[in-house]
């Protein structure tokens, strides 16, 4: 909770910080990288940092958590400060980090707002951002020791399978011969790889299954920049790994898992490679024998492009009480629909919990439907594959 004093400050000097929080992250990184270009190269994902994406998540997380603390002083926002200390755990963040980050975030807001930074209105903020800070230390420190520590665990790709043209599934084994912690469905795993210029560059993929005890399944959508840069690791696994490789792996990480009772209705709805969390979610479902209502719900731009769709349907067809709903913009066969999802005729049971995962404008269009069928805010929850800039769109 904020103090009364810092509070009073922070209300006031919000539009004003708010209002130049894109410059002042964009010099944050330039001055941070400068300092410490390892971070760059072996912590930082390159191509959001390139296309400006993680500028905009830091802004819209800053703007967010300083206006629930003045709107809500009684309460933390838990789910985007798990979401976000999910991701710092799996990429291995240390306590240490935050006072760099401290560091060069407060030289850029002075930088950008001058002598408007006062003492008083560079401890509020300060205040602010210990707050977060060490609410995200408290929860990533728990994740790690849940998981026995932090460090990367080297796997074996046992298997590849071509799922598209543009998805491969890689299956992977210990390389060490030692046991597989369970995960949550739902969840992702860090992949660390040495990159031909020498930088160790760091992505999360949702494991997508679970075809034996002791092995872990990603499946991995090569990222084709149309004009941006390519997506480095996803075009580095798709020419360079196959079977015999080794990859470096973080333990699960991730909150958007299943939470609850065989009794309750659910809707998963995912478009493009966000059907990877779904199908494993499918997958356990069917294996601990769900009973009640499950609607699923995926988009795509053809059958061609639908990874995993085999799994999609087979997982569905062993739950008692499924529906399938399949929408693709070009070739829909028949059994699907034309276009994009569209749940106005999607019958939704009553206390459904949906779960959903894809494009930033597919999960808020299918958020809205939702809500206008009756579906409670609260129990509507997503995945961001990359900076999460649903938090940007609620700050701006």
């Amino acid at each position: 909770m904020l103090s009364e004093q810092s509070a009073v400050t922070v209300r006031a000097t919000l539009p004003a910080v708010g209002a130049a929080l894109g410059t002042i992250t964009e010099r944050f990184y330039a001055g941070l990288f400068a300092a410490h270009p390892e971070l760059l190269n072996d912590l930082f994902n390159r191509g959001n940092q390139a296309a400006g994406t993680q500028r905009q998540a830091l802004a819209g997380s800053i703007a967010a958590f300083a206006t629930h603390l003045l709107d809500h002083p009684e309460q933390r926002p838990d789910a985007m400060l798990h979401r976000i200390a999910h991701k710092h755990a799996s990429l291995g963040v240390t306590p240490e980090q935050y006072d760099i980050v401290h560091e060069h975030l407060f030289a850029a807001i002075a930088d950008v707002l001058g002598d408007a930074v006062t003492p008083e209105v560079a401890a509020a903020w300060d205040e602010v951002y210990w707050l977060m800070a060490n609410a995200l230390i408290a929860v990533e420190t728990r994740l790690r020791e849940e998981r026995g520590g932090y460090a990367w665990r080297a796997w074996e790709v046992v298997e590849r399978v071509a799922e598209t043209d543009d998805v491969a599934t890689f299956r992977l084994r210990p390389a060490d011969g030692g046991p597989v912690r369970d995960f949550l469905a739902g969840q992702y795993v860090s992949v660390r790889v040495t990159l031909p210029d020498g930088a160790r560059q760091i992505r999360q993929y949702s494991l997508s299954g679970a075809p034996a005890p002791d092995l872990r399944q990603i499946s991995v959508k090569r990222v084709q920049g149309d004009g941006a840069p390519d997506g480095e690791v996803s075009n580095h696994l798709h020419a360079r790994v196959q079977a015999g490789d080794v990859l470096e792996l973080s333990e699960p990480y991730g909150d958007l898992v299943l939470d609850a009772g065989a009794g309750t209705p659910l809707l998963l709805a995912s478009a493009g490679i966000g059907v990877t969390p779904m199908t494993a979610m499918l997958a356990h479902l069917a294996g601990s024998g769900h009973r009640a209502p499950v609607t699923v719900v995926h988009g795509d731009r053809s059958p061609a492009a639908h990874a995993l769709r085999g799994d999609h349907e087979a997982y569905a067809a062993k739950l008692p009480d499924a529906s399938v709903h399949f929408w693709y913009e070009q070739d829909a066969p028949a059994g699907t629909r034309s276009g994009l999802v569209d749940l106005a005729d999607v019958p939704v049971a009553p206390g459904t919990r949906a779960y959903l995962c894809g494009p930033l404008p597919f999960m808020r269009a299918v958020r809205a439907q939702l809500i206008g069928k009756g579906v409670a805010p609260a129990d509507i929850h997503y995945e961001v594959f990359g900076p999460d800039l649903w938090l940007a769109g609620q700050a701006a």
